[in-house]
């Protein structure tokens, strides 16, 4: 049990890393994650050939996984447009409400509400209400943010069923195979509304792009899954409301942002972590 919060704990710090690249990548939001599922699934494909991972599965089931995945694109290209219409704190701590999003979500699915996973969660919105309110200006990231945290929650929701009959890796490859196909067919419509002057990346953010989708996707979310086996989904995106803490120490010291904020910011991030904390306790309560 130890091990699997181990491993979960690896998967928050390299998701903390995903904010930046967002910031260091020119792209808009719609092409940065169409080449962010693209480059994962060419990643993934290489990957199962090297374990030697079998892929013959039914069509039902590869439509079914596949399927799963737009949500997690939907849930980066709302997550990308959020820092860049705001900044990478504003991103990060939005997607902290993806706790309350599943406790409200997983009480629907399963028609039982447990109130511990409430209260938590209504902690981390009472820490999301002061950091919010430390500037106006950031309505239009923020309600971007909320958004992409809604559909993270459906994501490690139906992931988790997902996990118990297939393979991780394989998991992902079809994901991002359904991400990156979902994403193309409405990208034509998403560049009349956004046009873009240039499709393809130039050298520096097609570095950025292969290291986030090697690291930042695969690895993550492969790290991801195999959590999702021993942990609860709620308490899995409970621990990852411990990204902004790597994330803003990361904007903190390489963009400047730490020049916006103001007390209210540290004290609603400090209720954040709070509601993590008292999480983590009471699921290796419950396990014991």
């Amino acid at each position: 049990m130890k091990k699997s919060y181990l491993v979960l704990h690896f998967a928050v710090i390299l998701a903390g890393f995903t904010g930046v690249f967002g910031k260091l990548i020119s792209l808009n939001e719609g092409l940065l994650v169409w080449y962010r599922v693209f480059f994962s699934a060419v990643w993934l494909f290489l990957i199962l050939k090297l374990f030697k991972v079998s892929t013959t599965i039914g069509r039902k089931e590869k439509y079914d996984i596949a399927k799963i995945g737009l949500f997690i694109t939907i849930h980066w290209v709302f997550f990308y447009a959020s820092i860049k219409y705001a900044n990478i704190s504003i991103g990060v701590v939005c997607y902290c409400l993806t706790s309350f999003f599943t406790a409200v979500f997983g009480a629907i699915f399963t028609k039982k509400l447990a109130i511990s996973e409430l209260l938590l969660s209504l902690l981390t919105l009472a820490g999301i209400g002061l950091i919010f309110h430390f500037d106006a200006s950031y309505q239009v990231g923020i309600a971007l943010g909320t958004v992409s945290s809604a559909f993270a929650a459906l994501y490690t929701l139906y992931n988790e069923r997902l996990v118990q009959r297939f393979d991780s890796k394989l998991i992902n490859y079809y994901q991002m195979i359904g991400g990156t196909i979902g994403l193309g067919i409405v990208l034509p419509a998403y560049f009349y509304f956004f046009p873009v002057t240039n499709l393809i990346p130039d050298v520096q953010d097609t570095v950025y792009l292969v290291l986030l989708s090697l690291f930042c996707t695969v690895g993550l979310y492969v790290l991801f899954a195999e959590s999702l086996k021993r942990i609860p989904a709620f308490t899995v995106n409970m621990s990852f409301n411990l990204e902004p803490i790597y994330a803003i120490i990361m904007a903190f010291l390489f963009f400047g942002e730490s020049k916006t904020v103001n007390a209210s910011f540290y004290i609603g991030l400090l209720l954040v972590m709070s509601s993590v904390v008292l999480q983590s306790i009471i699921s290796l309560r419950r396990k014991e």
